[in-house]
């Protein structure tokens, strides 16, 4: 359950995180969508004392405007708001960032979530919330998209896997694993997008540049192809993810 501040809080936020509704600092910052204020109010002190900064929109036409202008690192985003709601807010929000976005929300029917979570949102925590729930969610995603960065590739220790961008090169559990050109722009490309799904038509423009159904097949068997590779190293470890007929993307846990 949510966990009432007592009655130091005030006092002891104003040394910490800043309302970037009063004040703008670049720092960590967390941008929280929401039309309740109460709600509003309550997770920016409890944010300021974790010692973030944070903005707050009421809308989602507010929320894509404060997303340009502060560049924030976590989005926190309600579901049922006024002008437009948090659904299409989202869809709106991934055409103009990848920060990570945490759906809170009353709603918990679980077709949601899942729908959700493959609009592109990155995690979701039903109301009534804890406290330290919340930091721990938003902690967690800053983790898994500050994952350990190489010089122009990345790195995911969780799964031993490393691909050097401009070296063309993926090692897998410590091994070299030699990949097609094909192949190798359709791992570059899931990797430039997790821990996001990257759809059929995505991938096939990003690769071939159009989309056509055939590509379908063609995008499975890369598909194919590396995982055969990445199982000749470690078997059992799936690198690749399908996701619900709608993509890929690449396993991050």
């Amino acid at each position: 359950m949510i966990q009432t501040p007592d009655k130091n809080l005030e006092v002891q936020s104003q040394s910490l995180g800043i309302d970037l509704d009063e004040t703008l600092k670049r720092d960590k910052k967390v941008l929280i969508v929401d039309d309740d204020s109460d709600t509003v109010e309550l997770v920016k002190r409890i944010l300021r004392l974790s010692d973030f900064d944070v903005a707050s929109a009421r809308n989602g036409l507010d929320a894509l405007a404060l997303a340009e202008k502060i560049l924030p690192d976590v989005i926190i985003l309600d579901l049922l708001m006024p002008e437009i709601d948090g659904r299409t807010t989202l869809k709106k929000l991934r055409e103009i960032t990848h920060v990570p976005i945490i759906v809170l929300s009353a709603l918990t029917e679980k077709s949601n979530i899942v729908d959700l979570l493959n609009l592109g949102s990155d995690d979701y925590i039903t109301k009534p919330f804890n406290r330290d729930e919340l930091i721990a969610r938003i902690q967690a995603v800053l983790r898994r998209t500050k994952l350990l960065s190489v010089i122009d590739g990345v790195s995911i220790p969780e799964i031993g896997l490393m691909i050097n961008f401009s070296k063309r090169e993926v090692q897998y559990q410590g091994k070299l694993v030699l990949l097609s050109p094909k192949e190798f722009e359709l791992i570059q490309l899931l990797a430039n997008q997790m821990p996001h799904i990257v759809s059929y038509k995505d991938i096939a423009e990003g690769i071939w540049g159009e989309s056509h159904n055939f590509y379908k097949n063609r995008i499975k068997y890369l598909v194919h192809s590396i995982r055969d590779k990445f199982n000749l190293v470690k078997a059992g470890n799936e690198v690749i993810i399908n996701a619900s007929r709608v993509g890929y993307r690449i396993q991050t846990d």
